[in-house]
């Protein structure tokens, strides 16, 4: 395929958007390159390291290293990802503590509309199709139900959590640090990370890396063979998401950051929201969400007496609903 230099600046601002989302815990990133035109390319790109790669580099250099690589491509993209997810963290930190009802508003939109554009892409509609499409979607919601395991140190443990982790980056409407939490090993890598114990940061990166590897190749398979099932099954997933997006919440159970364990959120609070109580005492650090229900809007106001900012959340939504217009129409040139 050949692109020039306009081609790989959208490219490299479809990394910002993905970046941008990647930043926001609940949010995936592969949600975006789905809906931006890139997923396939990404997963073709990411299957495509492995040993042979490697002898083209030994045998033909660089350049054909480069080439088969598609190493145009991935740099775009990485790029556009790490400048955004940098300096959009810090953006996303405040907007999540200080207007979380907002963000997530936001992303409910941006989610449900490219709902459509991601299910458009179906040539051919099915039983098959249509009960993959509701699996995925059943899937997906209980995954965003489950309450987290207990804090697991072992090391084979953090291999595999960083394994499924990096797999669910890459689906669409999954999150992987929200599977990090569920799994239990959020707290185990924080805590190494935050300590340098580069031994546990090592294991769950090849576990992250053979995930990754492993994963692409399944997907790229899939795709080949069974294209709309396997895009019937990822719409699924983004419809199965919307658990998680939605704004208004009520906290059932929390996880104490420095211990690990997990409590009912009631013992902590009268309040029925925890990123409620975490802005009114200023404290963002000491508890993480653990389970929570979605709830109108009505209810949510009456748990934790404050306004529910529903029309300037339903302004938000719509802006989301413009942002998957703008990728779908971007997406849709051909480079």
């Amino acid at each position: 395929m050949q692109r020039n230099f306009k081609d790989y600046f959208i490219i490299a601002l479809k990394g910002v958007a993905m970046g941008a989302a990647d930043a926001v815990p609940g949010v995936s990133g592969g949600t975006i390159a789905f809906i931006s035109g890139i997923y396939e390319e990404l997963i073709s790109s990411i299957s495509n390291i492995n040993l042979a790669l490697f002898k083209t580099l030994k045998q033909d250099g660089l350049k054909a290293f480069w080439t088969q690589a598609n190493g145009n491509f991935i740099l775009a993209l990485l790029t556009g990802i790490i400048i955004s997810f940098a300096s959009f963290m810090r953006l996303a930190k405040y907007l999540i503590e200080q207007h979380p009802v907002l963000i997530w508003s936001f992303f409910f939109g941006l989610i449900v509309v490219s709902i459509y554009f991601v299910g458009k892409q179906i040539t051919k509609w099915n039983i098959g199709t249509i009960v993959t499409l509701i699996l995925g979607a059943a899937l997906a919601f209980y995954i965003t139900s489950l309450p987290s395991l207990a804090v697991n140190n072992n090391p084979w443990f953090l291999f595999f959590a960083g394994a499924i982790a990096i797999c669910a980056m890459i689906l669409p409407g999954i999150s992987g640090s929200f599977i990090l939490i569920i799994l239990g090993a959020y707290k185990a890598l924080s805590n190494a990370v935050h300590d340098w114990d580069l031994k546990k940061i090592a294991i769950f990166a090849v576990g992250a890396v053979v995930g990754l590897l492993s994963f692409s190749r399944l997907l790229k398979w899939l795709f080949k063979n069974y294209h709309n099932t396997t895009l019937a099954l990822l719409t699924g997933f983004i419809l199965g998401s919307l658990n998680k997006m939605w704004p208004w919440k009520k906290t059932t159970s929390v996880m104490n950051d420095q211990t690990g364990t997990i409590v009912p959120f009631e013992s902590i609070s009268d309040l029925g929201t925890l990123s409620v109580f975490q802005k009114n005492t200023n404290n963002f650090e000491s508890y993480k969400t653990v389970l929570e229900d979605s709830i109108s809007p009505n209810l949510y106001s009456e748990i934790n007496g404050i306004n529910p900012q529903l029309q300037l959340s339903i302004g938000l939504m719509i802006a989301g609903f413009l942002t998957i217009f703008i990728l779908e129409k971007v997406g849709s040139k051909k480079g």
